[in-house]
C-alpha cells in the first residue's frame, strides 16, 4: 500500500502533522507513506521513522512557464507512484489536485466550503467537515483519519522531532561550553505576534540579574535580526545573540539543551513540545486554543483575556502592534517563568549532549 500525505504549508504547521504519519503507520504498518511539503519545511519531518520519501515543492521565484513546467513535472510523479490513499491537510488547490491526478482509490481532504479552484471537492472520495469549535490544530488535522475510521490512540498524537547528532555537535560549538542557560525566541516571521521591544530587554535584565545566563535565537531573516539588534542593545546584561546561526535542527538542540525556552507564537514552541522541553509561550493577537504547546506538561501560556482576542489581526486596525500584547506586563511573564524555572534551576535536566 502507497498513502501520500499534502501539507504545503508553513514550518509550524508541518510538524503539527507529524502526529498523522504516525498514526498511519501504526494502522498500515506495511505502508509505504510520503510526504509532499515545501523543500524549506522539510527539516521539521526529517527523520520521521514512518516516511518513506519525500516529495519537495521549492518555493523560488520562477518565470510563469517555469513553475508550471515544475508542477507538471511533480503531477506527473505523484500519478507515476500509483498510490493507494491520498490526504491533503489542507484547503489548499495543489493538494487537491495531487489527490485527483493520482486517481488513488481513496483521496481525502477538508470541505472546500466554496473556497479555492472550482470543482475542487470532486478532487476526493472522502470530504473531511471541519470543526466548527476552536481546536488544536493537532487534533484538526487528525478528523482527516476519523473520517477514516481511524482514531488515534494518545500516545499515538506526540509530535515527532529528530534532532541528528551533527545538529548537537554544531549547537554545542554555537554555545561556545555554555551549560546552563535560558533560551529566548522573540520574534515571528509576522512580527505582530511578537512582545514589544523594551519589555523583551528589561525580561532578560530581570533574568540576567537572578544569575542566568541568556541565549537569543532568530532565523537568519533581515528583519528578525535587526529585531534581536534592537533588543539586545536595550539590555544592560550581555547575551549570547545567535541570531541566524542556527539551522532548524540546530534550534531543536539548542531548546533541548536549554534549561527553558521563552517565545512567540512561532515554530519553536512546536519544537519544545515534541522534546516535551519546559518553555513559555507569549499569545497576542493568535489563538493559544489552536496553536498552544501540545501535550507538554512544562508548558505556560501568557497573554491576556481580551474581547477581541484572537482577531488574527495584523496589529490592532492593521497598525501593526497588538495592544493585548503592548499592554503584557512583565509581571505576567516573569510569573509563568517562575513556576517552571525552580524545577529547573540548576539542574541540566535535558542532557542532549
Amino acid at each position: 500500500m502507497r498513502i501520500l500525505v499534502c501539507k504545503l504549508r508553513h514550518h509550524g504547521d508541518v510538524l503539527l502533522s507529524s502526529p498523522v504519519f504516525t498514526a498511519l503507520k501504526n494502522r498500515y504498518p506495511d505502508a509505504l507513506i510520503d510526504a509532499y511539503i515545501y523543500r524549506e519545511t522539510h527539516p521539521m519531518l526529517d527523520g520521521h521513522p514512518a516516511i518513506q520519501n519525500y516529495i519537495l515543492l521549492g518555493k523560488e521565484k520562477l518565470p510563469k512557464w517555469k513553475k508550471l513546467w515544475r508542477d507538471f513535472k511533480i503531477l506527473r510523479h505523484i500519478r507515476k507512484n500509483k498510490y493507494d490513499m491520498v490526504i491533503n491537510l489542507t484547503e489548499g488547490d495543489r493538494g487537491a489536485l495531487a489527490a485527483l491526478v493520482s486517481k488513488a482509490k481513496t483521496r481525502i481532504g477538508f470541505d472546500p466550503e466554496g473556497s479555492g479552484m472550482w470543482g475542487k471537492s470532486r478532487c476526493y472520495t472522502h470530504i473531511a467537515k471541519i470543526c466548527p469549535h476552536p481546536r488544536h490544530t493537532v487534533e484538526r488535522q487528525l478528523d482527516v483519519l476519523r473520517n477514516l475510521q481511524i482514531f488515534p490512540r494518545p500516545e499515538e498524537r506526540e509530535l515527532t522531532f529528530h534532532i541528528p547528532s551533527s545538529a548537537k555537535s554544531h549547537a554545542q560549538t554555537l554555545l561556545n561550553g555554555l551549560n546552563d542557560f535560558i533560551l529566548i525566541h522573540p520574534v515571528s516571521r509576522w512580527l505582530f505576534k511578537c512582545w514589544p521591544e523594551d519589555k523583551m530587554a528589561a525580561l532578560i535584565d530581570t533574568l540576567c540579574q537572578r544569575g542566568e545566563n541568556i541565549v537569543l535565537t532568530s532565523s537568519p531573516d533581515k528583519l528578525e535580526l535587526a529585531m534581536l539588534e534592537r533588543i539586545q542593545s536595550k539590555t544592560k546584561a550581555p547575551v549570547l545573540n545567535l541570531g541566524g546561526k542556527s539551522q532548524l535542527k540546530e534550534l531543536g538542540a539548542l531548546i533541548e539543551k536549554s534549561k527553558l525556552l521563552i517565545t512567540v507564537d512561532s515554530v519553536p514552541l512546536h519544537i519544545s513540545s515534541a522534546l516535551k522541553a519546559p518553555v513559555v509561550a507569549l499569545f497576542g493577537p493568535t489563538s493559544e486554543i489552536n496553536w498552544a504547546p501540545y501535550r507538554n506538561p512544562d508548558a505556560r501560556i501568557v497573554t491576556q483575556n481580551m474581547s477581541c482576542r484572537p482577531c488574527y489581526r495584523p496589529g490592532c486596525a492593521d497598525s501593526g502592534k497588538s495592544d493585548c500584547l503592548e499592554t503584557l506586563p512583565l509581571s505576567a511573564v516573569l510569573k509563568a517563568i517562575d513556576e517552571l524555572l525552580p524545577v529547573y534551576t540548576g539542574v541540566n535536566s535535558n542532557s542532549g549532549f
